[in-house]
């Protein structure tokens, strides 16, 4: 399928804006690019360490794809109608969308908006197999041990399905792979886990596969609620004891009190070392004596602050992992 591709300049002050022109003309999906940097409450809710980015030159970019097929001469005229109209009226009120000019460009041959795809396909963690949906088709868990069996030599224990989506997520992540192991090390059957930062629920999916009871999870995204509710049925956990609640365990009294104190055998958090430090009062607050404490999520060079945040906290850590650039700490609420 061939598209073509139509590109407005604009500011990052007016990319809402320019978003909402276009829905005027029912085109939804957009694309758009700038080197704003994120503040600092943009950097708290994110999973890993933001890469560094290009100089902020104070423009940005929003693209928007028509098909080959459709009237796109008429879809651009429209378009640049209502920017004409729009750019003069948000004037006057002293807001500046930019240059507001429009370059066109062709896309290959080829279905764009799935060929994402291509990039995320089954995976491994020990003998655990993970596979997208799109892979396994109506395939039973049998089948697909069975296939994975013949096409890579391994007999998985358990076959988990999940997708990439809207909130962080499928375990694929060396943090999320530092996390899971040690769930899988450490998960009792009947254990009470408190999940941090739940975001697609796969640390919790895998706390109740390891043989958990009940999973109390928070998250800041309200995306994570329907992301959890995807997985979970897509992998036969719907009638679980697990609760998702959306706002911040580490300051918020009402939160605090709903996941309750001294209740957790296991506390696992899979985000940054600057949220994991702060955290550390309110999961010691949370997690039984002698249950245990699970963090990853931490880039090399930062897991002794962090190692240092849980021993002021009162645990006693236990160990450090590494993957790649990536770091677990581990450590234990003393009876």
């Amino acid at each position: 399928m061939e598209w073509k591709k139509f590109t407005i300049k604009t500011t990052p002050q007016a990319e809402d804006l320019i978003t909402g022109i276009l829905a005027e003309l029912e085109i939804y999906s957009v694309e758009i690019e700038d080197n704003t940097p994120f503040t600092e409450e943009e950097t708290s809710q994110m999973f890993v360490d933001v890469l560094p980015m290009g100089e902020d030159d104070g423009t940005a970019y929003v693209s928007f794809y028509v098909e080959e097929s459709e009237d796109y001469v008429e879809v651009l005229k429209n378009v640049k109608a209502l920017l004409t109209e729009y750019k003069e009226s948000y004037a006057l009120l002293g807001t500046d969308l930019g240059e507001c000019t429009i370059t066109t460009s062709d896309t290959e041959d080829k279905d764009w908006i799935n060929n994402w795809k291509q990039f995320f396909s089954h995976f491994y963690i020990d003998d655990i197999l993970f596979t997208p949906t799109w892979e396994t088709g109506s395939q039973s868990d049998a089948e697909l041990i069975a296939e994975a069996k013949e096409r890579d030599g391994i007999e998985p224990s358990m076959v988990i399905r999940i997708d990439p989506g809207t909130a962080f997520g499928t375990g694929k992540h060396e943090t999320t792979q530092l996390c899971i192991k040690e769930l899988k090390d450490n998960v009792k059957s009947g254990d009470v886990v408190l999940d941090v930062g739940t975001g697609s629920g796969v640390l919790a999916m895998m706390a109740f596969k390891f043989g958990a009871k009940k999973v109390y999870a928070t998250d800041l995204d309200p995306c994570s609620v329907n992301a959890c509710e995807d997985n979970f049925a897509k992998n036969k956990l719907e009638d679980t004891d697990f609760k998702l609640t959306i706002g911040n365990i580490i300051d918020d009294k009402a939160v605090q009190d709903e996941a309750g104190y001294g209740v957790y055998d296991i506390v696992v958090a899979n985000i940054l070392a600057d949220i994991l430090i702060p955290l550390m009062p309110a999961a010691a607050a949370a997690v039984k004596k002698g249950g245990m404490m699970i963090t990853s999520g931490i880039i090399e060079g930062r897991e002794d602050d962090v190692a240092a945040a849980m021993e002021k906290a009162g645990f006693s850590v236990i160990e450090k992992k590494a993957l790649g650039e990536w770091r677990m700490v581990s450590a234990k609420m003393p009876e």
